[in-house]
Order: structure tokens, then sequence, then C-alpha cells
């Protein structure tokens, strides 16, 4: 009868145990640390400050629409650290979303969280695609719930005649944003429009084309 090997048992229990520790986030060594957003200080995250309020927990940003008149018919109002001090520490923050009839908030990812979406108002379209090129998509209405998996890449559109508007949070402070057409058609410096041609079998002269449209407006 073969013998059961309780070393390399708990062996192999330490290893998965100290990975698991390694991946965690660290737990809050204080009650609050209000962001110093003005320290020049560089941490993985903002300086703790003295002076606090109440105020520092606050945000009323959230409260109204944001306009809708641009080129995509979607703004998206952020409240992370950078709005609300007393995040900082706390891994969570939040957006409003809100749409003209028509409105996209482009392919985008948020590389440092998940994201649960909640629709205030109206109905959108909503989708994200796996690392293996599979579409989630599906039609959510007021009241409803969909959630966005970290860091792969989601969208939401209006394909409604009325405004809509939707509510977004996050386990991060600061989860971050990337737009996939931004990052690709207006880098700094620029990505090379061979690099672009051949990965959207296009000519050189439509990535110009494509370029001239993310340029800033002077």
């Amino acid at each position: 009868m073969a013998t059961f090997d309780y070393g390399l048992m708990i062996s192999m229990m330490m290893t998965i145990l100290l990975a698991s520790f390694v991946s965690a986030d660290p737990d809050l060594l204080q009650d609050v640390c209000v962001a110093d957003l003005t320290s020049g200080v560089k941490i993985n995250g903002f300086p703790c400050k003295s002076n606090i309020s109440a105020d520092d927990f606050f945000f009323a940003g959230l409260a109204k629409p944001g306009l809708t008149n641009n080129t995509f018919g979607a703004t998206v109002t952020l409240a992370t650290v950078q709005q609300i001090k007393g995040v900082n520490t706390q891994g969570v923050s939040m957006a409003r979303i809100d749409y003209a009839p028509g409105g996209i908030n482009t392919p985008h990812t948020h590389p440092r969280a998940t994201e649960i979406f909640f629709v205030l108002e109206g109905e959108l379209d909503v989708g994200f695609i796996t690392t293996e090129n599979k579409l989630f998509s599906k039609r959510i209405k007021k009241g409803e719930i969909f959630t966005f998996p970290r860091a792969l890449i989601h969208f939401q559109i209006n394909k409604g005649k009325v405004p809509a508007a939707a509510l977004a949070a996050f386990n991060s402070q600061m989860p971050g944003l990337q737009s996939v057409a931004n990052a690709l058609f207006a880098s700094s410096p620029p990505v090379d429009d061979v690099v672009l041609s051949k990965s959207f079998q296009i000519g050189t002269q439509e990535v110009e084309t494509i370029k001239s449209k993310f340029a800033p407006k002077k």
C-alpha cells in the first residue's frame, strides 16, 4: 500500500497559501487614508494627508446628467480617488454615463477593475469580448445590471430614441480607462502606419484618414 506523503501535501498547501497572500490586496493599516493629491511622493496610490474632513468623502458630481453634445453622444462623469480623496486605499469608485439617442461609450478597457453596471434610465445594448474573441452582449433596461470582467474590452450603445443613463461601480479607487481606438490611432508618439495598415488590412492612406479624425481640435 502506497504511503501518503504528508510532507508533500503540506508543502503544496503552503505554496498555494503564500501565492494567495502575494496576489491579494494588502489590508488597511488605518481607518482612512485621505489622498494628498498635491504630494510629490510616488507610491502605488496616494500618501495620506493629516487634515481631513467629511467633505473628503463627499462628491455631488453624479447627481446631474452630463452633457452629451459631443462626437460620440455620451459623457462619462468619474467619481474616483481624484474626485473623492477619501476613497484612497478603499478599493472602490464609481462613474455616471449619460447617452443621447444613438450615443456610444466606445470599446475600452479598465486595466485595474471589474465593473458592475446599473441602468438608471432608458435601455442600452452592452457587451464585452473575451481573449478568445467571443462576444457576450445583451440589451439591458432601467433597473437592470450587467458586469464587465476586469481588463476585457467592452462597450455600451443607446439604440433607442430617448436619452439613457447608467451608474458604474468599480473595485478599484483608480480603475483606469484605455480607449481601443484612441490607443491605436491617437497615441503619442503615433503608432507606425505600417503596423496599423497590416493589422487592420487597410491602406496607409485610410490609416491617415482615421488618425486625422482623432487629432486634437485646433
